[in-house]
């Protein structure tokens, strides 16, 4: 199952983009062996004048990208917030059941407009706190190497 991380704004050189670039690295390594593999897909801010033309155009922009038939995952502060065994029991069960393409959508400064949650499978939080899209992103390799670890067996994660 391929995994990508469709985001809006492109993380810069330094301590948050080596964290990300060590975390994914990790993520593909340890993924090979079971099953998941991964992509990056970063995409310019809008520059429309408002916020809801700004959110438009970045969903247009986000779904326009995704590989086809891929289920939706929508990071939103609004969204569900699950631990990570359940997470990666989510992604073991899209996995064992078919699914092809998984896509993590994280949009820009304003938040994600309506195409994306109309589009969306599932809407993830990672708690109630609005993140800037860098930590999302972080946030996001960090549970996506964790899940592979608890799905390979590996003792990084400790419940």
């Amino acid at each position: 199952m391929k995994i990508t991380i469709a985001a809006i704004g492109r993380l810069k050189a330094g301590p948050e983009r080596e964290i990300a670039d060590r975390l994914l690295s990790r993520a593909k390594a340890s993924g090979k062996k079971i099953g998941l593999s991964f992509a990056i897909h970063e995409h310019a801010e809008s520059r429309a004048g408002s916020s809801k033309s700004r959110k438009d155009q970045e969903a247009a922009t986000l779904c326009g990208a995704l590989p086809k038939k891929a289920v939706l995952v929508a990071l939103d502060e609004r969204g569900m917030a699950i631990d990570s065994r359940t997470f990666a029991q989510q992604l073991e069960k899209w996995r064992d059941g078919g699914v092809s393409d998984v896509a993590f959508a994280i949009g820009g400064a304003d938040g994600h407009g309506a195409a994306v949650f109309e589009q969306s499978d599932m809407r993830l939080a990672f708690g109630a706190m609005t993140w800037p899209h860098q930590f999302t992103r972080l946030m996001l390799a960090e549970q996506l190497y964790r899940a592979i670890t608890i799905l390979s067996g590996h003792p990084y994660h400790r419940d």
